[in-house]
């Protein structure tokens, strides 16, 4: 079952009267040309409302819940992936999936959060956020890529990390601080992707990297729009306000100097075209870790030093 988002009203109505032309397919021919004619009217349509986009509409389509998410990713471009569970200290995180796979021939780790489907799923995957268990999980991957002289990849999709009580008492500020400070010092390639949501430090304690990529209906901020809304307007129904003044959108990135590359995808977003998306997806990252190839392992803090530094703007007042 297709889902449509507000402001795809205009699509859905073309659909269903698409359907219903092609439901009069086996007792008449003389509907061919208007079934031709409807999907015509209807690319154009999709073009148009998604040409544009503002970025509150962008978030919606982060969060579409027919959206690919990591293991649809992982399933697509990679191969042998082998899945490692646990932290070795508390538990295992279903909200973020690690191992070890291939890409073209290319042996990585991964590092990606996971949300689920249904309510059952995102019951088990914690709606895709990490427990100090997984930012744990993440890094004993990671250190083991290092080991190993394996690129990492990360794949970021989180409202947030997660604020439970369990959480804050087993340490998540200092689980999600220890991997900035761990993954700043890595020597080996980092190459971080935000395919939904890239939400505060729930994203951040798996995306400090080399080279930072984003899908290009996807958001990344301190604070998702209805809670800056909540904090700044008190009104949550400002949304769409708070995402305009927060900047989240990969071109706002790209202006910032954050984002290295936007990732194309189909008009209407990455779920109308998995395969087109997946293609997209994996050429980018191949390129990544193409470019990062040649630096030496000693030299990957100094190249995130002179990265790091770059990003804000700082103003003196007198």
């Amino acid at each position: 079952m297709k889902y449509y988002l507000d402001f795809e009203e205009p699509i859905r109505l073309l659909d269903e009267e698409i359907h219903l032309k092609e439901s009069l397919l086996e007792t008449s021919t003389d509907v061919t040309k208007e079934i031709a004619q409807l999907h015509e009217k209807r690319l154009k349509k999709i073009n148009k409302i998604h040409s544009g986009l503002n970025r509150w509409q962008r978030v919606q389509l982060a969060r579409h819940p027919q959206r690919p998410y990591s293991l649809d990713y992982i399933n697509a471009i990679f191969t042998d992936f082998v899945e490692i569970h646990g932290d070795r200290l508390y538990a295992d995180d279903p909200a973020v999936v690690s191992g070890f796979a291939k890409i073209n021939k290319q042996k990585i780790a991964i590092v990606a959060q996971q949300k689920g489907r249904n309510t059952k799923e995102n019951l088990h995957r914690n709606f895709g956020m990490m427990k100090p268990e997984g930012y744990r999980k993440a890094m004993r991957i990671m250190k083991l890529a290092e080991k190993f002289k394996l690129p990492v990849v990360t794949f970021m999709d989180t409202p947030g990390a997660y604020p439970g009580i369990g959480a804050e008492e087993r340490g998540q500020g200092e689980a999600i601080a220890n991997n900035l400070l761990q993954m700043s010092s890595l020597k080996v390639p980092i190459v971080s992707v935000v395919i939904g949501e890239g939400a505060s430090g729930g994203a951040l304690g798996i995306g400090v990297c080399d080279r930072f990529l984003m899908m290009q209906n996807t958001w990344y901020s301190v604070i998702s729009p209805e809670g800056c809304a909540s904090i700044l307007f008190r009104d949550a129904s400002k949304a769409e306000e708070a995402a305009e003044a927060l900047k989240v959108t990969p071109d706002d990135m790209i202006d910032m100097g954050i984002c290295d590359k936007i990732i194309a995808e189909p008009n209407g977003g990455a779920h109308r075209d998995m395969d087109s998306s997946s293609k997209n997806l994996e050429s980018a990252v191949l390129e990544a870790i193409d470019e990062l190839k040649s630096v030496e392992a000693e030299s990957f803090i100094d190249m995130r030093i002179d990265k790091y530094d770059k990003l804000g703007v700082f103003e003196n007042f007198k």
